[in-house]
């Protein structure tokens, strides 16, 4: 058991803005039957989170600690824990209250990581990583010679997205807000990028020679939810996994017919690995294409865990690339 006797979160106790993230001490939890204690060294900062915390997503219960994603070392195992040991390397994506120095958790959400990956590493690409796999390898099989839409290509999971997704022969169409970040897309194996959506479907017939694409992977949401369709080839899936511009509402069904028998989802990774097989099965995936240089995620921003409130600011205001972490 560590011989530490506080531990420094990161709270909320109503939702809101980035102010509403307060610097807390706490006494360290106990682990319960089936969890460990989990002694953290770096978190993942992603866009859900801002959903937790504006209220955009539900809490169980206020007060709460957000985040979804981190990576540390178990300091102790509760009753019937026998996967795991003292010492071990984990890491884990989608359980809520990551932002604290020290957490319990539920054994078999974590995975051990291998040797070749830090912690740092970890928490910039457990939840974006996995996600990745789920879009383009679950939610829609991504096959060679596919043409495949790409929103925030230049972010977090964007880029892992396009190096897997060239991987895999695709020929990935990155959108994004810049020129400055087109050249990050290219880097990671997008064919073409699209700066801006203004005239996106046009140019997206432009560069298919009038065919489209058979999937649009949209991570912005409300803005971008009528063009995104209008990408689409017939019978084609719209998969809308994010809600940067806010959530899409009001939404006619019957627009999917009039848009040519389309297909509609919103995938959230925690459904594609609840099970704790699935969960090891898709991080076990991750792990493979890591090892082989296939993926090579970024960290772009690293922030103090009292910073909490500043990098949610950076990557509301679209001001980061690649994967955004807390160090403690």
């Amino acid at each position: 058991m560590t011989s530490a006797s506080a531990n420094q979160v990161v709270r909320l106790h109503e939702t809101g803005g980035p102010e509403v993230l307060r610097v807390e001490t706490l006494p360290i939890p106990q682990p319960g039957k089936g969890e460990v204690l989990l002694r953290q060294v770096a978190l993942g900062v992603n866009f859900i989170d801002t959903y937790f915390r504006s209220g955009l997503y539900k809490f169980p219960t206020l007060p709460a600690i957000p985040g979804m994603e981190g990576a540390g070392i178990v300091e102790a195992v509760g009753e019937g824990v026998t996967t795991l040991k003292p010492g071990a390397r984990v890491a884990y994506a989608g359980v809520l209250g990551a932002y604290a120095h020290y957490r319990t958790i539920a054994a078999d959400r974590l995975v051990e990581l291998p040797e070749s990956i830090s912690f740092e590493l970890a928490a910039g690409i457990m939840l974006r990583g996995l996600s990745a796999h789920m879009l383009l390898r679950q939610v829609y099989n991504v096959k060679k010679g596919d043409p495949i839409l790409v929103y925030a290509a230049a972010g977090g999971v964007g880029q892992l997205m396009c190096q897997w997704g060239k991987h895999l022969g695709a020929h990935v169409i990155g959108v994004t807000s810049s020129r400055e970040k087109a050249e990050i897309i290219r880097a990671c194996g997008a064919a073409d990028v699209i700066v801006g959506t203004d005239e996106l479907p046009e140019q997206v017939r432009r560069i298919t020679n009038g065919a489209m694409v058979p999937v649009v992977y949209d991570s912005v949401g409300r803005d971008t939810f009528e063009t995104s369709l209008n990408c689409l080839a017939p019978r084609g899936l719209m998969v809308s996994y994010g809600n940067a511009s806010g959530p899409v509402e009001n939404f006619n069904v019957a627009a999917l017919s009039a848009h040519g028998s389309l297909y509609l989802t919103r995938p959230t990774l925690m459904t594609y690995i609840a099970k704790p097989q699935d969960l090891q099965a898709s991080a076990k995936a991750l792990f493979e294409v890591l090892a082989k240089g296939i993926l090579k995620p970024t960290i772009g921003q690293h922030f103090a865990l009292a910073e909490a409130a500043q990098a949610h600011e950076a990557l509301e205001g679209r001001k980061t690339t690649g994967s955004t972490i807390l160090t403690l």
